[in-house]
């Protein structure tokens, strides 16, 4: 079996910085970490590995930086790395990153299972995973919670929804994105680590995958962000509320109401 676990480089703060001019997250001097929900994707195909063994291939796209993220998924015990790095690439939205990810993913000789976090918590979109899903035309399942059983030849999952979960078993070849409820990630051992130092990652420009040149890049994404803007600054102020239990509910529903946080308040303090 190969495992394919897409994996980003995002950056390692809640507070980045806009380029007015491209729109985009402005990276140069920002720390850059894996994507927690990737996390959990490497996690989850090290224990698919531990059951019915096969490899593990982590891959991503973006600068010559992005290594990092790859050798620390060769750190919790990927088999080895794919990097895809090159002007071309840059500025793909969406569409085009899943268009680029897919054409490597047919570079590979293809996965049996490809396994995404459900989303970058940079762009928070949960597209590129179903967008690979639907460029190499195979089943997917979304928001997994859980990996009930796997077969020679299908995997049956739990998916979590808006009212509960669902239980959908996938033939391979099959996509998952899985949400932080699936596992915990393990720590890289010091063995793992050292290793990981000096593994060697592939990098492959358009070319190598025989991406074309309209499908990818800046000039390819078929989207635009046209305007952006930091959230509201919410308050961080903290009211001690104490008394009798029917007191304290008073006047925390109150202290509520004034933060806008309810909209109506009854007679008593009660909603």
């Amino acid at each position: 079996m190969r495992i394919v676990v897409c994996i980003k480089q995002v950056p390692a703060t809640t507070d980045a910085k806009i380029d007015p001019e491209t729109k985009r997250i402005i990276r140069e001097g920002t720390k850059a970490v894996m994507n927690p929900f990737d996390l959990y994707a490497v996690e989850e195909a090290l224990r698919i590995r531990e059951r019915c063994g096969g490899e593990i291939v982590a891959l991503t796209m973006g600068p010559e930086s992005a290594k990092n993220v790859l050798i620390e998924a060769l750190s919790m015990g990927a088999d080895r790395a794919v990097l895809l790095c090159d002007r071309g690439f840059a500025g793909s939205d969406t569409w085009a990153t899943s268009y680029a990810l897919s054409r490597a993913i047919e570079t590979l000789g293809g996965a049996d299972l490809i396994i995404c976090g459900k989303q970058a918590v940079d762009g928070d979109t949960a597209q590129v995973g179903p967008g690979i899903a639907a460029k190499l035309d195979i089943l997917q399942a979304a928001n997994v919670s859980k990996v009930e059983e796997i077969g020679a030849d299908h995997i049956i999952v739990s998916r979590m929804n808006e009212t509960g979960y669902d239980v959908l078993k996938l033939r391979f070849p099959a996509l998952l994105t899985v949400i932080k409820d699936i596992n915990v990630p393990r720590i890289p051992t010091l063995r793992n680590a050292r290793k990981a130092r000096t593994a060697k990652i592939t990098v492959w420009k358009p070319e190598d995958i025989g991406a074309e040149q309209d499908k990818i890049g800046l000039a390819a994404s078929p989207t635009r962000v046209v305007k952006t803007e930091p959230p509201a600054v919410r308050s961080t102020a903290t009211v001690k509320i104490e008394g009798e239990p029917e007191e304290a509910a008073k006047a925390l529903t109150a202290e509520l109401f004034r933060r806008g946080l309810i909209r109506t308040e009854r007679k008593g303090g009660n909603v």
